[in-house]
């Protein structure tokens, strides 16, 4: 079973370089983890497991990527350039499910283009969902991502990591929940800071086509950003935030809320027309928060 980006764009570097992975003992963290794979600029581990929120049957374990000072990786969606991770579960034991969950990335700056990621590392919470929740799940794992700096170096490792049941009953490592808490939540989990979408319009046609969409950030407006993705390959370019829209009294009582307004300029991918009818996912993103929805462009 593969879990993959959204899209496969060309890496923007100068050179790609081999990765030669070595694997050293595991140092201090998580009860339960695989040795660190080392590879240039960067190392991988599995850690786990504790049982996952949505359901008592279902271990919560990571996958940890530690990156050098200054050097990035990718986020499902790379934005204007790059090449999101991959993984491959295919090996793994009494494995009936697997899904791996995305912290909120960034807006990352690079030459002519604007990216989305993570610098200096992230860990992925991965909902295991065993056949037989009395026996041992073993994962193996084949990881393909990029480390990224001012040339992008393709890595790939290949972990392994047993979960007993008894750690079904243990909690969630204060870094595994920290990652949790920032992977975005839809609308029935939402937060009192996460961030909410309040309008969303598109014009197609014309010589201008564009998205434009509203969102309210409690406590976050300075930290405001917004991915779009769409569906079946198709490419949306990164949204421009404009400024803030009407004042936060006609939304919210809240007066720490702000309107926050970002405009998509699809004459930039030239498929305007093939976005009618698409559900867009929308990824809010702050500081004091992060959230998920969805939209239909009419």
């Amino acid at each position: 079973m593969r879990t993959a980006g959204a899209r496969a764009c060309a890496l923007p570097v100068a050179a790609l370089v081999a990765v030669m992975a070595i694997v050293r003992p595991a140092a201090a963290g998580p009860e339960l983890a695989s040795p660190w794979t080392e590879l240039t600029n960067g190392r991988v581990r599995l850690i786990g497991g504790a049982s996952a929120a949505t359901d008592a049957r279902a271990y919560l374990a990571g996958i940890e990527i530690g990156l050098a000072s200054g050097w990035k990786t990718y986020w499902r969606t790379p934005g204007d350039a790059g090449v999101p991770p991959t993984f491959e579960w295919q090996g793994s034991a009494n494995v009936a499910s697997v899904k791996v969950l995305y912290p909120a990335p960034s807006r990352l700056e690079e030459p002519a283009a604007q990216t989305i990621g993570y610098k200096d590392g992230v860990l992925f919470p991965v909902v295991v969902t065993p056949k037989d929740a009395s026996r041992p799940v073993e994962l193996v794992l084949d990881i393909e991502f990029g480390i990224c700096r001012d040339i992008c170096i393709p890595a790939q490792a290949k972990l392994s990591l047993a979960l007993p049941p008894t750690a079904l009953a243990a909690k969630p490592s204060p870094q595994l929940q920290a990652a949790l808490d920032r992977v975005p939540r839809p609308r029935a989990a939402r937060r009192a800071t996460d961030p909410q979408l309040r309008s969303a319009a598109a014009t197609l046609g014309g010589a201008a086509p564009r998205l434009v969409f509203e969102a309210s950030f409690p406590r976050g407006a300075d930290s405001a950003d917004l991915f779009v993705e769409a569906p079946d390959g198709l490419y949306v370019p990164m949204p421009h935030r404009m400024a803030h829209a009407a004042g936060p009294a006609a939304l919210t009582a809240d007066a720490n809320d702000a309107l926050v307004r970002f405009e998509v300029d699809l004459s930039r991918a030239g498929n305007a027309r093939e976005l009618q009818g698409k559900t867009l996912t929308l990824t809010l993103v702050s500081a004091a928060g992060a959230a998920e929805a969805s939209w239909t462009v009419p």
